[in-house]
């Protein structure tokens, strides 16, 4: 909103030029995302609690787990509302690349929601199922795909990616660009998913590689940064940074209702969202390789539950006690703060490496 008006507040009062910047209002848009949380998530938790939208726990999971059935699901809306009221305020709503953005986090938002309510409201302990979970996803990654090569934005650049520790390096995928999109966009949503489940990991590990995404967004979408670091230019990109810094907020926001012992779950909901919004801004600037290694926790996640099912099927032996993994080292005797703790330290070790990337070339 600031941003549309910026000409004529300009007339008004020439420090409202301030608006024009995207670090001021990436800032501002935090600070934004942080502040809904904080007013709302009170009232969020008392009303699920009110509507009994509470989470069931699996019975063949952790034990101790078993106390936290009945906490408020569903603190995915939450972490909507703190990203998009922000971004009404701050964001440039005429950039295409954040309105994709969006887009794809509110549809995965919805995908969940669904997931969530046919969990909760039907009793369905499974959810939607699998494969049409993997379907729905799949389709928008098929159209995001096909968005990026005809849109005029990308042209010539569409079906590359960036190597990341190569300079100059280009991974040309071709015409295998939307089955590659659609693999990036459907394997960061479950794999987020995948890593909700215990509390705080999945929200902070969130936080962390939203805060390297928008170190990259600012620098391709600034052409002096992108030239000198010898990456993709992409006239635009740097909205993105103020998208990635209201999920920041929202994220930190929403981990003080989450940290142990958390008061609020953002279920489905919340990590379908989030998850599709860290796909779809890594498509966008094309750093999709480099999303394995900023998400190379959440990589874990998803690659531990791969493994132990293919294992299962085919030996009938198990590779780890549980999967995911944070389930693994709390089975070893790791207490569920510990097991957080030292994933967001490897995952702010990896967000620091992602960054070096940028260097060692």
């Amino acid at each position: 909103m600031f941003y549309s008006l910026v000409d004529q507040l300009v007339v008004l009062w020439h420090p409202f030029n301030v608006f024009r910047y995207i670090t001021f209002r990436a800032a501002y848009a935090t600070i934004t995302a942080l502040l809904i949380c904080f007013f709302f998530g009170g009232w969020t938790i008392r009303r699920l609690r009110e509507l009994q939208i509470g989470e069931t726990i699996r019975a063949e999971g952790p034990k101790h787990h078993q106390a936290k059935a009945g906490t408020p699901t569903m603190g995915g809306l939450l972490i909507l509302a703190a990203v998009l009221l922000p971004m009404l305020l701050w964001g440039n709503l005429g950039n295409r690349l954040v309105l994709v953005a969006m887009l794809a986090t509110v549809y995965m938002g919805f995908l969940g929601w669904v997931d969530d309510y046919l969990k909760l409201s039907r009793k369905k302990k499974t959810g939607l199922r699998g494969r049409w979970k993997l379907l729905l996803q799949a389709a928008f990654g098929l159209w995001l795909g096909w968005w990026m090569i005809h849109e005029p934005e990308y042209a010539g650049i569409a079906t590359r990616t960036s190597i990341p520790f190569l300079k100059n390096v280009y991974l040309d995928f071709g015409s295998l660009y939307i089955p590659f999109a659609i693999l990036v966009f459907a394997g960061t949503g479950n794999a987020v998913n995948l890593a909700d489940g215990l509390d705080g990991l999945a929200i902070g590990l969130v936080a962390v590689a939203f805060l390297a995404l928008a170190g990259f967004a600012y620098a391709s979408g600034n052409s002096i940064f992108a030239n000198y670091l010898n990456i993709l230019h992409l006239r635009g990109a740097g909205e993105l940074t103020v998208y990635c810094l209201a999920l920041l907020g929202a994220a930190l926001g929403f981990l003080w209702f989450n940290a142990h012992p958390a008061e609020l779950f953002m279920g489905d909901t919340g990590s379908m969202a989030l998850g599709g919004a860290l796909a779809s801004v890594a498509l966008l600037i094309k750093q999709e390789l480099l999303l394995v290694v900023i998400g190379g926790v959440f990589v874990a996640e998803a690659l531990s539950w791969f493994l132990q099912v293919l294992s299962f099927r085919l030996r009938g032996k198990r590779i780890f006690k549980m999967a995911p993994l944070h389930h693994h080292f709390e089975l070893i005797g790791w207490s569920e703060t510990k097991v957080v703790i030292r994933f967001w330290v490897v995952g702010i070790l990896l967000a620091l490496l992602s960054v070096s990337t940028l260097k060692l070339r």
